[in-house]
């Protein structure tokens, strides 16, 4: 299978991105079957890549169980930290050249600025009355300083992160789910960090070079990335690369209404099949929740791609209920 490229190929190369802080979870599970669906339905190349960028708290267990319960789950994938490729290194950890390279080129051109806001005061600002849950926007505390003002901080001691100088104009797409979108990225918190003041790249930067060097041109994740999308279509515009298509897939809730998060232990992949539970039934419980097997009967992956197409996933978040976990027990 010719490998991935960032060459305007109009074949699908796609990619799953966990994370490795904590065990995956049936979350984890629903988002990366559905994004695996979606390369492997349209015979596309398929990229697992690790963002374990943040050293404090990504671990090597967490990303060896990763490959390990996505395999048994019945996931399989063409390029990637355990069988290599042409475009790696495939964990974030590794490609802080091409990081640095794409973090220059924006500095060049006078699109960032340093920021000396500290934690503390970022959280109070975050804490302010007038906030809602979406977040504070960077009012621009550090965007105008004089050379003179920058210089008294760095001389004080005082460590920066890096900031976008965000562009004014609206960014659109269309969401392949969702359809069009538009953001002004004021509302998604406005100028934002490419590189802590801990010197660890930010997730945004990390994210669009990495598909953009590696090719992807579909990207299927939960919705609540959604805010994330036009700063990363910006930052492609602005390293002068195309952004990919994007879905963003309805999120999978427990039964009180919350996202599914490493919190529910008891819903790890690998605490599932401790206690009996088989691949199979899992992937027939997502499966169902999706609207791609509805008596919901025990499938693999494979089994799923005949018929799968994105237009025919929920418009809505979908709650595992009790009766779904007693229906995945051995």
């Amino acid at each position: 299978m010719p490998p991935c490229g960032a060459d305007g190929s109009a074949r699908i190369c796609g990619r799953l991105a966990p994370s490795p802080t904590g065990y995956a979870h049936l979350g984890n599970a629903w988002a990366f079957l559905l994004a695996w669906l979606a390369v492997r339905a349209r015979k596309g190349v398929l990229i697992l890549r690790l963002e374990d960028i943040d050293p404090q708290r990504s671990r090597p267990e967490f990303a060896a169980a990763l490959l390990e319960d996505l395999r048994w789950l019945g996931l399989d994938w063409d390029q990637g930290p355990d069988v290599g490729g042409p475009l790696g290194p495939y964990e974030q950890s590794r490609r802080g050249a091409a990081y640095a390279e794409a973090l220059a080129r924006l500095e060049t051109a006078g699109l960032t600025y340093p920021c000396f806001c500290t934690r503390k005061e970022l959280r109070l600002l975050a804490a302010a009355p007038h906030v809602d849950d979406a977040g504070a926007p960077y009012p621009g505390t550090c965007r105008d300083l004089s050379a003179a003002q920058r210089e008294a901080l760095f001389r004080s001691g005082r460590r920066a992160a890096v900031r976008l100088r965000c562009p004014g104009e609206s960014v659109e797409f269309e969401d392949a789910l969702l359809g069009p979108q538009s953001f002004r990225l004021e509302e998604c918190g406005g100028d934002f960090a490419l590189r802590r003041s801990d010197g660890v790249v930010a997730y945004q930067l990390a994210v669009a070079v990495d598909d953009a060097l590696m090719g992807v041109n579909q990207v299927v994740r939960g919705r609540d990335i959604l805010p994330s999308t036009p700063r990363q279509i910006a930052l492609l515009r602005l390293l002068g690369h195309n952004a990919p298509q994007y879905a963003h897939i309805p999120l999978l809730l427990d039964g009180e209404g919350r996202r599914l998060a490493k919190r529910h232990r008891s819903l790890a992949l690998r605490s599932l099949r401790e206690q009996g539970v088989t691949p199979r039934r899992i992937v027939g419980l997502l499966s169902r929740l999706a609207g791609l097997n509805p008596r919901g009967v025990p499938v693999s992956p494979a089994e799923l791609l005949p018929d799968f197409a994105l237009e025919r996933l929920p418009g809505t978040d979908q709650r595992v209920t009790d009766q779904d976990l007693r229906q995945l027990a051995p």
